[in-house]
């Protein structure tokens, strides 16, 4: 397992990992979803076979109608294996739950994965947009203009009363979930990080890991978005979570200041460098183990302790070090023990001979 796979030059990162955007050093990524279901059939996970297939045929042969300016790739789920499926999951594109599903089901999205559609989810039809960066009025006016086309050549079942309905009563409304994706290292370290959470959620916002509900956050990666869609117009949302990710962004750069200044800067370039000189050593890598030591070398690079770096090669090795991009790598499944040698070799391999202090 110490042979290393090819890894390809043209690799997309995606959108959610371009790292161009405002902020793109702490904000990763703004990602803005619609909830949305169709008049005249029961909600997902009460169809059956015939009628999710008939839906989902429906859906995608819509939305290969609305004239979008870029044209969308259409991926029948059913075809694609386990592997594949996870792949999407990892480049954000679908859910663990769709991915997971046994229903007839489908997804589209476009090369660039700025625009990705799921079929047949928890709900009929979920539009995502996806913005590099901390770009909340960009990534919702994309996604309210892609939501706009879907509404008028689709029956969606709203109410006067209640708004746009949905399978799960906490998207009952707009259905609009507004997240961005943050690296916040410098809170985790200063034991903030409970804190800044519960700021949060005061303000009905969530605080989850990089994959949603229900995942953990490993290497420092935080997603926030609003919880409330019921009774709140889709711009006070919008509002909500553009004043507190703007916050948190400030207050996790007074932080990193804090913690590179006085008693404290010894310990942080400590755990910056102790990380790098783990991963270019390292023979058996777990996913976690290999997050959370980018985390603390991608915080190195951006406050400018390693000048023989790019967080673009950090975002490379941050995707392709996830379970299911490291199998498509090497070009066939792999069990856990392997993964973790292979994971090993492929960061030792893009670090070796970096740490050229600035």
């Amino acid at each position: 397992m110490s042979e290393l796979p090819t890894i390809p030059s043209d690799l997309s990162l995606g959108e959610w990992l371009r790292g161009t955007g405002p902020d793109g050093d702490l904000a990763i990524c703004t990602r803005v979803r619609f909830a949305r279901n169709l008049l005249g059939y029961r909600f997902a996970s009460l169809l059956d076979a015939e009628e999710s297939r008939e839906l989902s045929a429906y859906l995608v042969q819509q939305v290969g109608q609305l004239g979008l300016p870029e044209p969308l790739r259409v991926v029948e789920l059913s075809t694609l294996t386990e592997l594949e499926r996870e792949v999407l999951v990892e480049r954000h594109l679908i859910s663990r739950e769709l991915a997971a599903a046994e229903r007839p089901r489908a997804a589209a999205h476009d090369d660039a994965e700025r625009v990705a559609l799921m079929f047949n989810e928890e709900d009929h039809l979920r539009s995502q947009v996806f913005r590099s960066g901390f770009q909340v009025d960009e990534a919702y006016a994309a996604a309210e203009d892609l939501d706009d086309r879907l509404i008028s050549s689709l029956p969606v079942a709203f109410s006067e009363e209640f708004g746009f309905l949905t399978s799960c009563p906490t998207n009952v409304g707009t259905g609009l979930r507004l997240s961005v994706m943050l690296h916040l290292p410098g809170l985790v370290w200063a034991e903030d990080m409970e804190k800044a959470a519960n700021t949060c959620q005061k303000i009905h916002l969530a605080v989850r890991g990089m994959y949603g509900e229900g995942s953990r956050a490993l290497g420092d990666f935080y997603q926030v978005s609003n919880q409330v869609t019921l009774g709140r117009s889709e711009t006070s949302l919008v509002d909500d979570v553009r004043v507190a990710v703007t916050q948190l962004i400030a207050w996790e750069r007074k932080v990193r200041e804090a913690l590179l200044g006085g008693e404290r800067r010894a310990r942080t370039l400590d755990r910056v460098w102790r990380a790098l000189g783990t991963l270019q050593s390292a023979r058996i890598l777990s996913t976690e183990e290999c997050l959370n030591g980018l985390s603390a070398v991608r915080f190195g690079v951006q406050q400018g302790l390693i000048a023989d770096l790019r967080a673009a090669d950090l975002n490379r090795l941050l995707l392709l070090t996830q379970p299911a991009h490291l199998q498509r790598l090497h070009g066939a499944p792999l069990d856990a023990a392997e993964r973790d040698t292979l994971r090993a070799t492929l960061v030792r391999s893009v670090l070796a001979g970096r740490g050229q202090g600035a």
